[in-house]
């Protein structure tokens, strides 16, 4: 077959020695083919043939390189290695969207929509599908995609745009001849069941690891420095949401959104529609329920919305979620298999933890091998024994637990759990205190090395120091080598002294560094929550940090001090002068300091904010609101979040299945309340 037979089904293909529109054309049919196969899933020509066109291109393109453009399907390979993804800020922020399990939580959604709105008709929503895969933001400009971002905290993401242009369901060029001037798309990247099957056998002939699951393949490609193995992927996008938008007017309704956005090239998920009402969206949730296993991907509930962008506009925004969406989640999944082991885990503050080892089992999509029993006591009520068979459940990114033991089917050689009475990592008495669950190591982080690398680890992390390129390996090597036994020693460390770690190159070295010297300019809010003293979170970090204004003001308090910041009880104050008032540990500031670790201080601030004052306790699982959730909503208004209840509580927040919160704040007569009295608090202040 010549060139001429194989091209000539093109009207309007051009000469083969008009080079320049030569190539304007293969561009062009090679576009149009892979959105047939990837988006429309409905090839239009034989792969071979497709394979012939591309290799045409890539010549022309090599002969006369004045001709390759940025939206050309061959810059969709992978390039050079990436040396770091750099930050990218959102301009809308990336919102998380709250959670629903129950037809109550539903229809309560719905009732709140109802109200919020003033409507008594039914409502019109769109009802999509929640990938399980990883959120991403597409920025197009005169419609050429230019920059590609992951969602991160919601406020800043990492560039991926290298290892998104390598997604031929993602269209380099929107498909329109008048395109807005600036719009960005927000979708989810996925890696359907198929790809990933076929993902796990390539691992297996390398004999390299598997994946446990398309979640985490799909993440882990995207985040690949080298984008040319993320090409080698199989990634899939679909588009389900809008950032900003310039130079063209907004859709009336979010389902006209999404057929824009099919109009413009870029892929939607089939499986989606409009209903009205509470039971429309039930019976879609029903319907999307019973056809979950065929679907080509994995998703793990599914999402309804306002199909009226006014309205949603109207609703607006409450904390770090809408108002006028919500996720309605399939059930928690459930497994059986056998325990091999119970073993004890030490963390930082010396807590031990009982950790089942299972028989290996796939649970929600993830191979579980491990699982935990939280401490003595569930060990006992759940009365797990070694040889048990157990049930074992995995929500979501929750740590899978054993749940119940199967009676009828312990074996006769089971064996009872025994807690020990000394530190399996450095032999330390155990001690349990009368009024706390939790066993813990006496040793502490200088005699208890799984103390020791716990703490540094938690100085390291995101929310405490910041510090990039420090993860656990390499923790782990340095307290090891007795190279790093107190976080002050981070700060000493040479380019030498790095190099010659485990798979640590010079750069390597060098860019843990350059994120050591970076850390030095902090707050003292990540200061303190850095300095791990025991029940102090970010939350109460935060609270000493905006009451005392300055580290010497909080070092030269005493108790009568400490108790002023609304969400410390005594327990807490004597936690935390009990820290400062340790030799060793006013050394390590010193030396902290020393080293060049800095922040801006002043004076102690007051809140004017509708919660200032109030002390708030979570408990339980609430209907829609996840902890961090609940927690974020009271922080933003002025009010504090504690761990436990006393006399100070103003208030607990109290969800289904709430333990022995809700029976302290019940006998100390601390108001208490559900999710719905607690949004509308949040709203007045009272």
């Amino acid at each position: 077959m010549g060139q001429d037979d194989l091209f000539g089904s093109s009207v309007n293909e051009p000469q083969a020695y008009d080079v320049a529109a030569r190539a304007e054309w293969l561009r062009n049919e090679l576009n149009r083919h892979s959105h047939a196969y990837y988006v429309l899933d409905n090839p239009s020509i034989p792969d071979a043939e497709y394979d012939q066109l591309f290799r045409e291109l890539q010549e022309l393109e090599a002969k006369h390189p004045e001709l390759i453009v940025s939206d050309s399907p061959t810059q969709r390979v992978g390039g050079e290695p990436l040396p770091e993804f750099h930050q990218v800020r959102h301009e809308v922020p990336m919102l998380s969207i709250n959670n629903g399990f129950s037809e109550e939580d539903i229809q309560n959604f719905d009732r709140r929509v109802r109200e919020g709105l003033g409507n008594d008709h039914d409502i019109r929503y769109a009802c999509e599908l929640k990938f399980d895969g990883l959120a991403i933001n597409l920025r197009y400009e005169n419609g050429l995609l230019v920059q590609a971002s992951t969602r991160g905290d919601g406020f800043t993401g990492e560039d991926v745009t290298v290892n998104i242009r390598t997604i031929r369901s993602i269209p380099l060029k929107l498909q329109t001849t008048t395109p807005p001037s600036l719009i960005e798309v927000r979708g989810e990247v996925l890696m359907f069941k198929s790809d990933f099957a076929k993902l796990n056998q390539r691992q297996r002939t390398a004999n390299q690891k598997e994946f446990a699951n398309p979640r985490n393949a799909a993440a882990g490609s995207l985040r690949q420095l080298d984008s040319r193995i993320t090409a080698q992927r199989s990634l899939r996008f679909f588009a389900y949401g809008i950032g900003r938008l310039d130079g063209a007017p907004m859709p009336t309704r979010h389902s006209a959104l999404l057929d824009w956005y099919q109009s413009l090239g870029i892929a939607v998920c089939a499986e989606r529609t409009v209903v009205s009402g509470a039971q429309g969206l039930l019976d879609f949730y029903a319907v999307i329920g019973q056809r979950r296993t065929q679907l080509p991907y994995e998703i793990d509930g599914v999402v309804y919305k306002i199909d009226d962008i006014e309205q949603q506009k109207i609703l607006g925004y409450v904390s770090r979620a809408p108002r006028f969406a919500i996720a309605h989640k399939f059930p928690a999944e459930e497994a059986t298999t056998t325990v091999l082991d119970i073993e004890i885990q030490v963390g930082r503050t010396g807590a031990l933890t009982p950790v089942a080892r299972l028989a290996p089992v796939s649970v929600g999509g993830v191979t579980v091998t491990n699982a935990t029993l939280h401490n003595e006591d569930e060990v006992r009520r759940k009365d797990i024994r070694l040889g048990d068979c157990v049930i074992v459940r995995r929500a979501g990114d929750v740590i899978p637990e054993v749940v119940a033991n199967v009676p009828e089917r312990r074996p006769d050689n089971a064996i009872e759990f025994v807690m020990p009475t000394a530190c399996p990592v450095c032999g330390s008495p155990i001690v349990r205190l009368e009024e706390e669950a939790i066993a813990r190591c006496s040793g502490g982080w200088l005699k208890c090395a799984a103390q020791r690398k716990g703490g540094l680890l938690h100085f390291v992390s995101r929310r405490a120091m910041d510090i990039e390129g420090l993860g656990e390996q390499l923790v782990e090597q340095l307290v090891d080598k007795g190279l790093v036994n107190t976080p002050a020693d981070f700060y000493h460390l040479t380019l030498d002294t790095l190099s010659d770690l485990d798979r640590m190159a010079k750069k390597s070295a060098q860019n843990v560094l350059d994120a050591l010297e970076k850390s030095k300019t902090t707050t003292l809010a990540r200061f303190i929550y850095a300095l791990g003293i025991r029940h102090v979170g970010e939350s109460t970090a935060k609270s000493l940090a905006k009451h005392f204004g300055s580290l010497d003001a909080l070092l030269a308090s005493d108790e009568a001090r400490v108790l002023e910041v609304a969400d410390i009880g005594p327990v807490v104050a004597l936690s935390i002068l009990s820290f400062f008032s340790d030799p060793l540990n006013r050394q390590l500031i010193d030396q902290l300091r020393a080293s060049g670790i800095h922040w801006e201080e002043g004076e102690p601030e007051q809140s004017n904010d509708l919660l200032a004052g109030k002390t708030f306790v979570l408990t339980g699982t609430l209907p829609t609101l996840s902890r961090d959730d609940a927690r974020a909503m009271i922080e933003a208004a002025g009010g504090k979040v504690a761990g436990s209840v006393s006399k100070k509580t103003s208030y607990v927040v109290a969800g289904e299945e709430a333990g022995s919160k809700l029976t302290r704040a019940e006998e100390l007569g601390v108001v208490i309340l559900d999710e719905e009295q607690f949004l509308k608090l949040v709203e007045s202040g009272s």
